[in-house]
């Protein structure tokens, strides 16, 4: 299989598994990722996606072999479904985290940048080098890349398609955090239990004011938070937080995601 799935302890577990071919994409890897977030969404019990690739990739980009004896309405049709795939993750109701072990290219730093959370190892690359063959991102890449970073650091690293540290990725504001490569994991589990320890309900609503709302005027996003503070003031998680506060103990918040 190109990408694996399990959901354990509430967390959907995905790893992308083409190591030969540096966790490449191609129509097999994106039919797979796509089961696997299809999942997520309708589990009820999921809390927490984690993404990330074996080997020394997360995912180096598109399959160029198969790109090249593909013809343009099947290449259009490719990037349409990782795309749709790719809007379908920001969309979901429970947080994504990108484990990045590594190469994080192309068409892998497109499924980096549509998770929620990105921990990079300190040997990770990023970059949109699509240029260097001609082409174009085609994902979201440039869209995502300029929203995130600024729009005249995307633009020099679209053209130029030269890749940049995990480091360098911290100080742009494109990683959440960089981590020595053996502790990677250690501190996607630490931040997993964190966001666990949380409601689902209230999680899923952060979720979306931050990621619906960016996409918005700051006046429409200011609004939409107030409708969603709303729903959430009415929800059982929220009567349990403050009685727990007044109490002085731990929440006991739901552990199923009871709208599913």
């Amino acid at each position: 299989m190109a990408v694996e799935f399990e959901e354990r302890d509430g967390v959907v577990w995905v790893r992308f598994n083409r190591p030969e071919a540096l966790n490449a994409i191609n129509e097999q890897f994106v039919q797979e990722f796509r089961k696997a977030v299809e999942h997520a969404r309708s589990s009820r019990t999921a809390r927490v996606m984690v993404v990330t690739g074996e080997g020394k990739a997360f995912c180096a980009g598109a399959d160029i072999k198969m790109f090249s004896e593909t013809d343009v309405f099947k290449a259009r049709r490719i990037i349409e479904d990782l795309g749709a795939l790719l809007e379908d993750l920001e969309e979901l109701d429970i947080p994504v985290i990108a484990a990045i072990n590594g190469y994080a290219l192309g068409g892998g730093c497109e499924v980096a940048m549509a998770c929620d959370i990105i921990i990079a190892s300190e040997k990770a690359r990023f970059g949109q080098p699509e240029i260097n063959i001609g082409i174009i991102p085609g994902a979201g890449g440039t869209q995502r890349f300029a929203r995130l970073i600024g729009w005249k650091r995307a633009m020099e690293l679209s053209l130029t398609g030269d890749h940049i540290s995990a480091d360098e990725a911290y100080r742009l504001g494109l990683v959440n955090r960089v981590v020595p490569h053996e502790k990677l994991m250690d501190a996607v589990n630490e931040l997993v239990e964190k966001i666990k320890s949380k409601s689902p309900y209230a999680v899923m609503l952060v979720k979306h004011a931050v990621n619906r709302g960016f996409k918005m005027s700051l006046r429409d996003g200011i609004m939409y938070e107030r409708d969603l503070f709303t729903i959430a003031f009415a929800s059982p998680d929220s009567k349990e937080g403050f009685s727990a506060f007044v109490e002085k103990r731990q929440p006991n918040f739901e552990k199923e995601r009871k709208w599913v």
